[in-house]
C-alpha cells in the first residue's frame, strides 16, 4: 500500500464542501484507506455554525489502523475529547451509538478501564488553537470491523482515562461527523 501526502489549504476564499465526501473499497474489498469531511452535524450552541472536521483512517498492512481528526471553526482554545462511534450521525446525540470497541465490552462494563482505554477505542482528543483548529491521531493494534464504526463524535471534555466507571468518558456529546470505517 503507498500512501500519497496531500496538501490541504484552508482560506476564507475557499467555499467549505457542503457534505460529507466518504472513500471506501468496493465492496467485498477490505478498505486501505476511509474518509469523511465536511460540515459538523451539530448538537449544541457551543459548536459554532459552519464547523467543518476531516478523519481519515489508514489499515496499514501490519494490522494497524491511524486514524486522523482535523477540525475547523471550534470553539478558540478550547479542549475536546473525540471518538468513533459505533453508528452514523442522527438527528439527537445518542442516534451516533456508544464508543466503537476492538473488544466489545460486556453489557454493563463499557466504562471500565478493561474496554474504555486509547488500546481499546479511538481517543481523538485535541485542543483548538486560536483560530479553531485542531488536529489529533491515534493509532491502534487492531482494523475496524466491517459496518461496526459509522462516525467520530466530538465531546465537551479530554477522555477520562479512569478510574473503573468513569473511564473513557468526555462529557456531553457537542457534534458528529458521520464516516463509512
Amino acid at each position: 500500500m503507498t500512501v500519497h501526502a496531500r496538501v490541504l489549504l484552508m482560506t476564507a476564499a475557499v467555499p467549505v464542501v457542503a457534505s460529507a465526501v466518504l472513500t471506501a473499497a468496493p465492496a467485498g474489498a477490505a478498505a486501505d484507506r476511509v474518509r469523511g469531511e465536511g460540515p459538523l452535524v451539530r448538537y449544541a450552541a457551543a459548536v459554532p455554525e459552519g464547523a467543518t472536521a476531516r478523519v481519515q483512517a489508514v489499515a496499514t498492512s501490519s494490522g494497524k489502523t491511524v486514524v486522523t481528526l482535523h477540525v475547523w471553526g471550534l470553539q478558540a482554545a478550547t479542549q475536546y475529547g473525540a471518538h468513533a462511534h459505533t453508528r452514523a450521525c442522527g438527528v439527537g446525540p445518542a442516534e451516533a451509538g456508544p464508543h466503537y470497541q476492538d473488544q466489545v465490552a460486556p453489557a454493563g462494563h463499557a466504562a471500565d478501564t478493561a474496554w474504555a482505554n486509547p488500546d481499546n477505542e479511538v481517543w481523538l482528543d485535541l485542543t483548538t488553537s486560536g483560530a479553531g483548529n485542531g488536529s489529533a491521531q491515534s493509532v491502534v493494534d487492531w482494523q475496524f470491523r466491517a459496518g461496526a464504526a459509522g462516525s467520530v463524535v466530538i465531546h465537551a471534555r479530554q477522555t477520562a482515562a479512569g478510574p473503573d466507571g468513569a473511564a473513557g468518558t468526555a462529557g456531553p456529546r457537542l457534534a458528529c461527523l458521520s464516516v463509512g470505517f
